[in-house]
């Protein structure tokens, strides 16, 4: 049940003074977005001066940053939807503005910044020098997605083009981004803004709701829509519409970005107390040929892009495949609650490749992996083009059951214990373990395969063999590498006589990551 109808000092200041007060229907909404990205993108691009807020915002660190609370008496749409808007304050890393307005039957009503909406705790003094123009950093989203009588925080937008997305019991990890412009690429990457968006009040019982967005940045401008699904499995279809205002080298559709300090895979041992520390451990594709590919993530020893060719793809993602609290014992983080997000295009999106691109760090507060989609077709100056697609949430499972998933992948030195001639430690023994599918009921005396393939060095003493108890089947094998500057791209999968039993293990092995 909704609670009773309340009147509210931000109500007042939404309704007050309106930039935009003509009626629109949603269809007519986004052609007026998609009108606005098109005119935009053949103007020259106008950068933003600096931070347009005042120096006591700007000076903000993050625990002053985080003393800024909305006021939650104040939520957009409270009491008159099971969705309600917390706004975020500028300040700290977030000093460009963002234009917000919410669309009530049909009408535009522009969002105005007043000190009310906000308890300040300790920052109380930055509020009486704040004009009523200032404007808002981004917002989230509530409802009640883990039980009735509480409206759970499960969306935010805020910086640049990012938001987070999580379902039902996860917590926040990975984010998601509208759009990636030369990712990796020597030139430096630029990074588009959502400038403005538009919030589609939803019906007092609709459990779904819709938000516009106009994206602007030197090359790209665009228009978006988003609708929202929050559930078990929360989601979000995308249409978004791309006006090229100058030439792109690497246009990144769908990007996801997350983080990767350690895992399992990872051969260096860390003075900590944590088995492992990264939001998300693997990528997973599903290729338009109906194969699923397994890349485990690793925290390089310098900038590794890697770049899947596939047409038409299906699907993909960055996982959390590990939900075990032992793997990590962070009882801060929570690692083993990060979701995954899944891409699932709709349409045709011809021939490109996804992209991985694994940046070193050494802080696992800085995001250092990314995938996206890269169409072949180049995008220019003039063009425009649209991609539909679907971004949900997801936790260890995707792979069909038809086919078993790699569990784990452990690295390690070559050497045979107790052996006097000790081989050189580039000699790697690699061990990967697969699970479910048809292995659940595959009897131990089947004759299952390997099929092992390097790019280069020559793999040795590969073994295939059911685990104890635990319907699973091993394969370990070593690695001699070709040359110890260069990596190694190894492919792997099971397979029973004429029949495939597993997703493809792909894997790139970086020997400098020993030295």
């Amino acid at each position: 049940m909704l609670r009773t109808l309340t009147c509210s000092i931000l109500l007042t200041l939404l309704f007050a003074a309106s930039a935009e007060s003509r009626g629109a229907t949603d269809s007519s909404l986004f052609e007026q977005v998609t009108r606005k990205a098109r005119e935009l993108a053949q103007s020259r691009y106008q950068a933003p001066d600096g931070p347009q807020i005042p120096e006591s915002l700007q000076n903000l660190d993050y625990q002053d940053y985080r003393d800024i609370r909305f006021n939650k008496s104040e939520a957009l749409w409270r009491e008159r939807s099971l969705f309600n808007i917390e706004l975020f304050h500028l300040g700290f890393l977030y000093t460009q503005p963002v234009t917000l307005h919410q669309v009530v039957d049909g009408r535009v009503h522009t969002l105005r910044y007043s000190p009310a909406l906000f308890d300040y705790g300790d920052n109380e003094g930055v509020a009486g020098s704040l004009g009523p123009d200032l404007g808002f950093a981004g917002f989230r989203v509530h409802y009640p997605l883990n039980t009735p009588d509480y409206d759970d925080e499960f969306l935010v937008f805020l910086g640049a083009s990012y938001f987070r997305m999580v379902g039902r019991g996860e917590r926040y990890g990975l984010s998601a981004r509208g759009l990636a412009i030369d990712t990796a690429l020597p030139k430096g990457e630029e990074f588009p803004r959502f400038e403005e968006f538009w919030l589609v009040r939803p019906e007092p019982e609709a459990t779904s709701m819709t938000v516009y967005a106009l994206l602007n940045s030197r090359s790209v401008t665009g228009a978006y829509r988003f609708d929202i699904h929050p559930g078990q499995r929360s989601a979000m279809d995308v249409h978004a519409r791309l006006f090229a205002r100058s030439d792109v080298e690497r246009l990144g559709i769908a990007p996801l970005t997350s983080m990767f300090m350690w895992g399992e895979n990872s051969v260096s041992h860390r003075d900590d107390h944590r088995p492992e520390v990264h939001d998300s451990d693997g990528l997973l594709l599903h290729t338009g040929a109906d194969e699923w590919i397994w890349r485990p993530l690793v925290n390089p020893v310098d900038l590794q892009v890697s770049s899947l060719m596939v047409d038409n793809p299906k699907g993909f993602g960055l996982a959390q495949r590990d939900r075990d609290f032992d793997h990590y014992l962070d009882m801060s983080a929570r690692y083993e609650s990060r979701p995954g997000l899944w891409v699932r295009p709709e349409g045709d999106w011809g021939k490109g490749a996804v992209q991985l691109v694994e940046i070193p760090s050494d802080d696992e507060s800085n995001d250092n992996i990314v995938a996206y989609w890269v169409p072949e077709e180049p995008f220019s100056a003039g063009d425009s083009t649209e991609f539909r697609y679907r971004v949900e949430t997801f936790a260890a499972g995707r792979t069909p059951d038809t086919l078993a998933s790699v569990k784990r992948t452990r690295i390690g030195w070559g050497a045979t214990p107790g052996s006097s001639d000790k081989p050189p430690r580039s000699l790697r023994q690699f061990v990967v373990d697969f699970e479910d599918g048809p292995l659940r009921n595959l009897a131990a005396e089947q004759p299952v395969e390997a099929e092992l393939s390097s790019s280069n060095g020559e793999v040795r003493h590969v073994t295939v063999e059911p685990l104890p108890d635990q319907g699973g089947w091993r394969v370990a094998f070593k690695l001699a590498p070709e040359n110890e500057d260069e990596a190694v791209d190894l492919r792997m999968h099971l397979r029973l006589r004429d029949k495939r039993l597993s997703e493809t293990w792909n894997y790139v092995w970086d020997p400098r990551a020993i030295q």
